[in-house]
């Protein structure tokens, strides 16, 4: 089993930075793939951002291509993602997630999930 747990989530105005970040313990061995989500009140989840850890390929949504930037410190087990520029419609739940399977854009079948960090953009 794999357990993460998200921090760094707030209320900024737009134009600001936050980066979240994301703690990995356990079977951390395992992990093929990691992501970050967002579900916003009423929308369906989408995929923010993905990281193969062992080579370190990244792929980004379109709409926080730019402006976003996912990473990962292997000496911690921690993920990131560093949030820039940011926007009302970037007003969301993130969580990050976790897979010992393939790595591929759009980011499906993950088992593995975080409780989310919340973050809110004010015009």
């Amino acid at each position: 089993q794999v357990q993460l747990v998200e921090s760094g989530g707030g209320s900024v105005q737009a134009g600001g930075s936050l980066r979240l970040s994301c703690a990995a313990s356990g079977y951390t061995y395992t992990i093929y793939c990691m992501a970050w989500f967002r579900q916003a009140p009423g929308k369906e989840r989408e995929g923010v951002a993905l990281i193969y850890p062992a080579g370190g390929n990244t792929y980004y949504a379109d709409s926080v291509k730019g402006r976003f930037t996912i990473s990962q410190d292997n000496t911690k087990n921690t993920l990131y993602l560093q949030m820039n520029s940011l926007k009302p419609e970037d007003t969301a739940m993130y969580h990050c997630a976790a897979s010992g399977g393939g790595c591929y854009w759009p980011p499906t079948d993950f088992p593995y999930w975080g409780q989310g960090t919340q973050v809110t953009v004010s015009s």
